[in-house]
């Protein structure tokens, strides 16, 4: 993904009082190296935020979604690919694959910063309160 060009906002919802979930498309753009501080892919971080948000975010985590998993902090003024969702949670994801095969994203720069991750989509959104058998987490990655 390049500098000049930042992703597409496909979709805000809100989650929770507090919450909203920001869904990118990956055309470009910027995308975090490491995991924010409170980037919930990191399990020390684990209810954080809303189940809803879990929910609402658990298309970005099926074979060929074209929804990106934004980066919380970023918010849609700056969209930014989340660092947690290209390291546990984007290699099925058809956007992501198309912005590494057109040399657009380099995974190669994206590291954990020694934080332990969460290593699918479904666990994390367990560990957040997701019940297990939740319908919008069962395609999940």
């Amino acid at each position: 993904m390049n500098r000049s060009k930042p992703p597409m906002v496909l979709e805000v919802r809100p989650a929770g009082h507090d919450h909203q979930v920001v869904s990118l498309s990956a055309g470009g753009g910027r995308y975090r190296r490491t995991p924010c501080p409170g980037c919930p892919w990191v399990v020390e971080n684990a209810g954080t935020f809303p189940p809803e948000a879990f929910r609402h975010s658990a298309r970005t985590a099926v074979d060929m979604s074209q929804h990106v998993f934004a980066c919380h902090e970023s918010g849609t003024a700056k969209p930014t690919t989340c660092a947690g969702f290209l390291l546990r949670g984007a290699e099925h994801n058809l956007s992501v694959r198309l912005a590494q095969f057109e040399g657009k994203l380099d995974l190669s720069k994206v590291h954990d910063d020694g934080r332990e991750l969460f290593d699918r989509y479904q666990d994390m959104a367990v560990a957040n309160g997701v019940p297990p058998g939740d319908p919008s987490i069962q395609d999940c990655r």
